[in-house]
């Protein structure tokens, strides 16, 4: 069970685990705007996040995995925003809107021709199967208004990747926060915001989680998370 302040996510042992990155995606994201999408939600983490820090806006978010959508689901039921969010079960790629969305949040699988884990779910999850970045950033470019922008994770290496795809498809890297694990050790992932216009210089951050003892949480950190942790 992980526990925010205003809301509570529930797992159990075949579920996708909810991730301290994932959870700086949410906090650090730009979530202005009327209407937001959540692109493979799993347990709803971020479709919540972005509902408790965007009182007014709607969020609608998109499941693949039975099991995570029906745990989504569960969650948003269970939160003081089932109002304001809609699931849906099924791909992106077939997945339409009346109308386009200001801002688009995605944590997406990014493993290609990896290993395996015995567990289905996981793999689908992690392994870019069945969301390759050329269709993610083709329902994005379908899905996002024009001065809209998209937040996405993704670890460096696959995150240059997608900047290039996406780049080419018409949406250019704005914004960006490297996050490593403590000072000595280097960048793990990376949170982009993306959008349509010509970018002239990429405003860059740093988030570090723990001091250089692994365990003791940043000031900057607790900051960031404070609103969602009940532990701070």
């Amino acid at each position: 069970m992980f526990r925010f302040k205003q809301f509570t996510i529930r797992q159990d042992q075949t579920a996708m685990k909810v991730c301290t990155d994932a959870c700086v995606l949410g906090a650090v994201a730009d979530v202005a705007g009327k209407s937001i999408l959540d692109i493979g939600t799993g347990t709803g983490l971020l479709a919540l996040m972005a509902t408790q820090r965007n009182p007014t806006a709607r969020v609608d978010a998109i499941e693949i995995d039975k099991l995570a959508f029906e745990q989504a689901v569960e969650n948003v039921a269970e939160s003081p925003f089932a109002d304001r969010i809609r699931l849906w079960h099924g791909p992106v790629q077939g997945y339409q809107s009346a109308k386009p969305y200001d801002r688009i949040l995605t944590n997406p699988p990014f493993f290609v021709n990896s290993l395996r884990s015995p567990d289905a779910a996981a793999n689908r999850a992690h392994h870019a199967d069945d969301l390759s970045f050329a269709d993610l950033i083709a329902a994005v470019v379908r899905l996002l208004v024009p001065g809209g922008q998209w937040w996405v994770l993704l670890p460096p290496f696959e995150m240059g990747q997608l900047t290039t795809l996406a780049a080419e498809a018409g949406l250019h890297q704005s914004a960006r926060l490297l996050l490593r694990h403590h000072a000595q050790k280097p960048v793990f992932r990376v949170v982009a915001g993306f959008c349509r216009e010509p970018v002239v210089a990429v405003s860059e951050q740093m988030l570090t989680i723990y001091e250089l003892d692994g365990r003791t949480f940043t000031p900057a950190f607790r900051t960031l998370l404070q609103p969602f942790y009940l532990i701070f």
